[in-house]
């Protein structure tokens, strides 16, 4: 019988301390362990001992937003002071804001370098099939990741405490005690999300993007593509959800922001 090939999902190094091809396995799916990034939360302790007074994630959201603000700078168009010249400021609501339109836009290039930095996941598709290291696809997704109009505001450090935050809230508010949230992504193909392995007519292991959007509204869902796609997505791999903060781009479709890997998934028309 023939061995099947080692799955390799990325690079060898990460920021969460487990090995990236067990981070994106089905396996890890399956059985999650608890993800943090290093040095995150060491690193802003006055904030999450001020989270700890906020009696609700409403009041939570409001405190993040304003350490945000005071750390970064939460408006990329504020003054550099009165009389100077107005300046650029990356921020993650702009990168928010930039994937709500496109996920394949240079935002999206971003939130996807900055997952591929922290867990070690090479994206599978940003425009087009990425389907080999230095090829054009690969170059060109390299080129709008690197892009230095997104990266003078620390904006890998805003997404790591925006990563921090949210696994606070789940725990906290939303989702305590719990390992996987069940979530809908609807889709017309899959060109971004590859079938890996069909188990029967509806069960499918997929590769997913190494960031994806999906949704906790099956009929929101069912308004992106005729083929609803059902993940049981550990908390651990939830990026952001749309009650998250009081104020965000992403508002409106019950959207959460989800790392990839191999998912088993039901996959199946409307």
């Amino acid at each position: 019988m023939t061995a099947k090939p080692k799955r390799s999902f990325g690079q060898s190094t990460n920021l969460v301390g487990l090995p990236t091809d067990l981070l994106g396995s089905r396996e890890f799916n399956d059985y999650p362990q608890d993800l943090h990034i290093s040095g995150a939360r060491e690193m802003n302790k006055s904030l999450f001992e001020m989270l700890l007074q906020a009696p609700d994630l409403g009041d939570a959201g409001i405190a993040f937003h304003a350490y945000m603000s005071a750390m970064f700078g939460a408006d990329p168009d504020q003054m550099e002071g009165a009389g100077r010249v107005r300046r650029y400021r990356s921020s993650f609501l702009r990168l928010l804001k930039g994937w709500g339109y496109d996920s394949n836009g240079p935002e999206g290039a971003v939130l996807k370098g900055w997952v591929q930095s922290r867990f070690g996941l090479f994206p599978t598709y940003h425009k087009d099939v990425i389907d080999r290291i230095s090829g054009p696809v690969w170059t060109a997704y390299v080129e709008e990741k690197m892009s230095s109009r997104f990266h003078n505001n620390a904006i890998h450090t805003q997404l790591d405490m925006v990563y921090e935050f949210c696994q606070w809230a789940l725990a906290k508010h939303v989702a305590p005690e719990r390992r996987h949230i069940t979530l809908y992504r609807g889709t017309n193909s899959f060109d971004e999300h590859q079938i890996v392995e069909r188990l029967d007519r509806r069960r499918v292991i997929m590769r997913i993007n190494n960031l994806a959007s999906f949704s906790n509204d099956r009929d929101v869902a069912g308004c992106f593509g005729d083929i609803i796609v059902t993940a049981q997505v550990p908390v651990v791999k939830v990026v952001f959800f749309n009650s998250l903060l009081p104020v965000h781009p992403l508002k409106g479709e019950g959207e959460y922001l989800v790392i990839g890997g191999e998912y088993l998934v039901d996959a199946s028309y409307l």
